[in-house]
């Protein structure tokens, strides 16, 4: 889940990277001065936008991935419980540890 966030919020940063590189053309003759006064500005800026993105990805893929996992958790350890032949195997797992 933190891998899949993580390179969808790369993504999305660098597309967005793309098309502002895309849109500001007419900056091109400036491109040494503008990195050297302020790269520093914006490298940090791109990685809080990741960080930022990174986060609601996060967020959002645990909210949809997780949401009724106490729930079948709960009703697999009520079903271990059982003397249910499907589930000797494992209860003899869980067991041996």
């Amino acid at each position: 889940m933190i891998a899949n966030s993580a390179l969808l919020a790369a993504l999305v940063v660098m597309l967005a990277v793309f098309w502002v590189a895309g849109e500001t053309t007419f900056l091109s003759p400036y491109k040494r001065l503008l990195f050297v006064r302020y790269g520093v500005h914006l490298g940090l800026f791109v990685l809080v936008l990741f960080f930022n993105l990174f986060a609601l990805f996060y967020a959002v893929s645990r909210v949809l991935f997780l949401r009724d996992t106490g729930v079948k958790l709960h009703h697999l350890d009520r079903q271990l419980g059982t003397t249910d032949t499907v589930l000797e195997d494992l209860s003899r797992r869980l067991g041996a540890d």
